[in-house]
């Protein structure tokens, strides 16, 4: 690991952390002697970065701090392109033109020794798995869930009957060939997932969604673990 991506790694432990960090705890998570973490502790804080340290007590870093923008590792900067690049591969029209933003943006804005890193890292998304067009514009649900309202929507099931919903969107899971909206749906009084394919419209209503939304995704997690559970292994 070389230094930088080490300084930047004591920083992210220790705000990931809500007690003190002993010495011996950061060396071992860095694979390095005390001799070369003190060295590290002490250039961090000629930085200015607000570490604070007591002997047989352990350091930490003032809550408050924050790192400035896209200090990213090599391994880091890797990670997001290539989580971007199959955003742009797989997600609606709008998240993939956002995508492609983001990695112009990244490219832009690294420093010059890691900008090869997006520009030749020969990572890729790929997949041969052609996914379903969706008919409405998604974005309206990912709308809805900002806004925390309720959506109507025309739904076509798995035998083309078509059906009205008013739905609570709790969030939009992405698979290789679908994207389903998880949401709440009131004709049903439970826990629904939608296949955006079958969407024939979506209007964005005035009304709120009743519940916190916090409480709408576990219950949508518990939702799912109990299917994962009850299917044969």
């Amino acid at each position: 690991m070389r230094r930088t991506e080490r300084l930047f790694r004591i920083i992210q432990v220790l705000r990931s952390h809500q007690r003190p960090v002993t010495g011996d705890e950061l060396a071992r998570e860095l694979e390095v002697s005390l001799r070369t973490l003190y060295r590290d502790i002490a250039e961090l804080i000629a930085q200015r970065v607000p570490i604070r340290g007591e002997a047989g007590v352990g350091y930490v870093i003032d809550s408050d701090f924050d790192m400035p923008p896209l200090m990213l590792t090599a391994d880091e900067l890797e990670a997001a392109v290539l989580g971007a690049t199959w955003v742009a591969q797989r997600g609606d029209g709008a998240l993939a033109a956002g995508a492609r933003d983001l990695i112009a943006k990244l490219s832009a804005a690294v420093p010059e020794t890691l900008r090869p890193i997006v520009l030749d890292a020969n990572l890729g998304a790929v997949s041969f798995v052609p996914i379903a067009p969706d008919s409405f514009d998604v974005g309206l649900v990912r709308q809805a869930i900002r806004l925390r309202r309720k959506i109507d929507i025309g739904y076509r099931d798995g035998n083309a009957a078509l059906t009205r919903r008013v739905i609570w969107p709790i969030a939009i899971a992405y698979t290789e060939q679908l994207r389903l909206i998880a949401a709440w749906c009131e004709l049903r009084g439970a826990i629904r997932h939608f296949r955006a394919d079958r969407v024939t419209d979506c209007l964005l209503l005035d009304d709120p969604i009743p519940q916190d939304p916090r409480r709408l995704r576990r219950e949508w997690e518990r939702t799912r673990s109990r299917r994962a559970s009850a299917e044969p292994s």
